[in-house]
C-alpha cells in the first residue's frame, strides 16, 4: 500500500497561555516519536477584544467608565503525515480549555 503524505496544519487557540502551552509542548514531543517532519510551534501575535462601556445603567451621574478586555493566544503547528495519524496525536493531548482546528492542505 502507497503511504500518502499530506500537509496537516493544527491551529491551537486559547485564553490561557499555560495551558496553551503545555498542549503544544506535548504535541509536539509526541508527534516527533511518531512522524518524521513537524515544523512549528509558530507564535501567531495575541489578539485583544476589548469593549469600553459605561458604569451606569441610565446615562446619569458621573461619567465612569468600564474596560474589558479578551487576550486570545494562537499557536500553528504543521505535520507532514497521514491525516489519521495527526488525529489521533491531537485527540491524546487536548484539553477542553484550547480550541482545536485541523487544516489539510492537498
Amino acid at each position: 500500500a502507497v503511504v500518502s503524505t499530506q500537509k496537516v496544519r493544527v491551529t491551537l487557540l486559547s485564553q490561557n497561555v499555560k495551558a496553551l502551552e503545555d498542549v503544544v509542548e506535548k504535541l509536539v514531543r509526541d508527534a516527533k516519536m511518531k512522524i518524521s517532519k513537524v515544523k512549528g510551534p509558530v507564535r501567531i501575535p495575541t489578539k485583544h477584544l476589548r469593549i469600553t462601556t459605561r458604569k451606569t445603567p441610565c446615562g446619569e451621574g458621573s461619567k465612569t467608565w468600564d474596560r474589558y478586555q479578551m487576550r486570545i493566544h494562537k499557536r500553528v503547528i504543521d505535520m507532514y503525515a497521514e491525516s489519521d495519524v495527526v488525529l489521533n496525536i491531537v485527540t491524546n493531548n487536548v484539553t477542553p480549555v484550547v480550541n482545536v482546528e485541523l487544516t489539510v492542505a492537498n
